[in-house]
């Protein structure tokens, strides 16, 4: 887990608040017996592996930030897992793709696309792991770590479909685990590096054999003590 004690004060706020909100968003799932994957998934039929749910992902028009969920890595114990993006209209305007002289095509300019971060889900519905992929695995531009980074304070679904308590909780998950994710996106940097230096001669961003770059376990109750924590000793040492 990220070093809280050096988060800044606003950011340690901003992440509290954002514990906050997930709490409130699992409240009300809880009343009516629900949860975040059953909203997404419920109403389209037979759940099948590789499918997107919901059926054509979750867009924000205004914010352009994008989110689906679906399912393939049974091994690793996990339901399923949602996959984040920001598309190009709202990427800060300073941010390039990573260099690539490969035989892929991207997709670039207006139809950039990048991937933030994948969250976990377990058999109950509540996150388990937080990861990075390779290019090929989301079909994304690929943007570099700090440029991602740049773009997550526009990540925001800021509509109510497919459900409004899902669209707000999968945009706090990413401010609560904000410095996770930011280490875990430089990781995925390391490691395509490190996958390139030992294999020169092949195209890193489309190796089938390199699919998750970084990985972190997680819990909100923990995260949110963590948090809260942090706060009070910065306090005190004010």
């Amino acid at each position: 887990m990220a070093k809280l004690d050096e988060v800044s004060l606003e950011r340690l706020e901003d992440m509290l608040e954002a514990g906050s909100q997930i709490e409130e968003c699992y409240r009300l799932l809880n009343k009516s017996a629900r949860n975040i994957v059953g909203q997404v998934i419920e109403h389209h039929g037979t759940f099948y592996e590789y499918d997107h749910y919901p059926p054509g992902d979750v867009y924000d028009p205004e914010i352009h930030a994008q989110y689906y969920y679906h399912s393939h890595r049974p091994e690793k114990g996990e339901h399923g897992h949602f996959h984040t993006f920001l598309r190009a209209k709202g990427m800060p305007k300073n941010v390039s793709p990573s260099p690539y002289s490969g035989d892929w095509e991207r997709p670039m300019g207006k139809d950039a696309l990048a991937h933030i971060i994948a969250i976990s889900m377990d058999g109950p519905g509540f996150p388990m792991t937080l990861f990075t992929t390779n290019r090929w695995v989301t079909a994304e531009t690929f943007y570099p770590a700090d440029d991602v980074i740049a773009m997550m304070d526009s990540f925001e679904i800021d509509h109510v479909y497919p459900c409004l308590a899902v669209n707000q909780w999968i945009g706090a998950m990413v401010r609560l685990f904000r410095p996770d994710i930011e280490d875990l996106l430089h990781q995925r940097d390391r490691s395509i590096q490190d996958w390139q230096d030992a294999h020169p001669d092949g195209d890193v961003y489309e190796d089938r054999d390199l699919e998750v770059t970084s990985a972190l376990k997680i819990s909100v109750p923990k995260q949110i003590t963590a948090v809260r924590k942090a706060l009070q000793r910065r306090k005190k040492a004010a």
